[in-house]
């Protein structure tokens, strides 16, 4: 039944772009393919051999709105949000996977929200992450990249017209996230920070993380201490981004710790848009450093479309490997 009705909505957003209804949802979504040449020793894209593939690269379709409530001038918002594999079709369970999902109430306040969707640290990075979805994308590399489940977030409203502060909460429900060999089962055994700056043309966000999954580490960490700062720009079509990062291990008596970098600059020439981005993790224990850089050129055919071609490299110096992608794509978002 689930299937049926998010077919339903696929098929609504693509013959209505766009469409929001009187007084009821707004239909959207993305639809990102590209085919890559992609040659992986490391293994973390999938393939393993030097092969041509086409690839879905988190397209989505989303429901979301927002309708008064009859209490202290508060409203109800919510979202339902799916990442859809427009290049597989229906693969079983995996045909449509959970994105950002939550119900929420929004007032003078600020925002409440409960479901599963990106932690503050991961929302941190903005835009400075040039080749957001793609192999180049800095989660190939960094941790911290989680959407987590059973999260609650409060959002303050904007101070000074351009300052939000964010403070989430991930009930464990059972799992050992502080790694003492015992369950967790309090409400904030993770919790996630993040005071964000964004007045159009500078971005500023600092962001911490206790007892969060550290997703990738050159050192292995499993769960870790995270602490992220982040700097963007606009000058004119110029987009110049930084990104800093720390993860501690939170297993007892570790010293396992990865320190990690990127920045990433565009520029705009009429309808195209070159870019590239280079990020570096280092290991403080296994010694072992990883480094991923890419360059590309989108060219915008509207404002809703674009094309583009891109390569990236993902190398783990003292294993010596590496995933090397070459890709041309086009994506739609409606």
């Amino acid at each position: 039944m689930k299937k049926n009705l998010l077919a339903i909505a696929v098929g609504a957003a693509v013959a209505l772009p766009g469409l929001a209804l009187a007084d009821g949802p707004t239909v959207y979504g993305k639809v990102n393919i590209s085919l890559e040449n992609q040659e992986n020793e490391i293994g973390q894209s999938g393939s393993v051999d030097d092969d041509w593939s086409l690839n879905s690269n988190a397209s989505r379709v989303g429901i979301k709105g927002d309708f008064d409530l009859d209490f202290a001038g508060l409203k109800a918002i919510y979202q339902a949000e799916y990442e859809i594999n427009v290049d597989d079709g229906d693969r079983g369970d995996t045909a449509f996977s959970q994105r950002n999902t939550f119900g929420g109430i929004q007032g003078k306040f600020g925002t409440v929200i409960y479901g599963k969707f990106d932690s503050p640290l991961k929302s941190a990075e903005g835009k400075v992450d040039q080749f957001n979805d793609l192999k180049g994308d800095l989660d190939h590399l960094i941790g911290g990249q989680n959407r987590n489940a059973n999260i609650g977030q409060y959002s303050s409203p904007k101070l000074a017209d351009s300052i939000v502060i964010n403070a989430a909460f991930i009930a464990a429900e059972g799992s050992d996230t502080d790694q003492d060999g015992e369950p967790d089962d309090g409400v904030f055994d993770t919790v996630s920070v993040s005071v964000v700056f964004d007045n159009k043309q500078y971005y500023a966000a600092l962001a911490y993380e206790a007892d969060q999954a550290a997703r990738r580490s050159v050192d292995g960490i499993s769960r870790g201490d995270l602490i992220r700062l982040v700097g963007g720009a606009r000058f004119g079509d110029l987009e110049l981004g930084i990104l800093l990062q720390q993860t501690q291990d939170n297993a007892a008596d570790s010293d396992a710790q990865d320190d990690s970098y990127l920045v990433s600059a565009a520029y705009r020439i009429n309808k195209i848009k070159l870019k590239a981005q280079y990020g570096i993790s280092e290991g403080d224990v296994s010694d072992e450093s990883g480094s991923l850089s890419a360059i590309g050129v989108d060219y915008a055919l509207s404002d809703k479309s674009v094309i583009y071609a891109y390569a990236s490299q993902l190398d783990l110096d003292e294993a010596n490997l590496s995933d090397k992608t070459l890709g041309i794509g086009v994506a739609h978002s409606f």
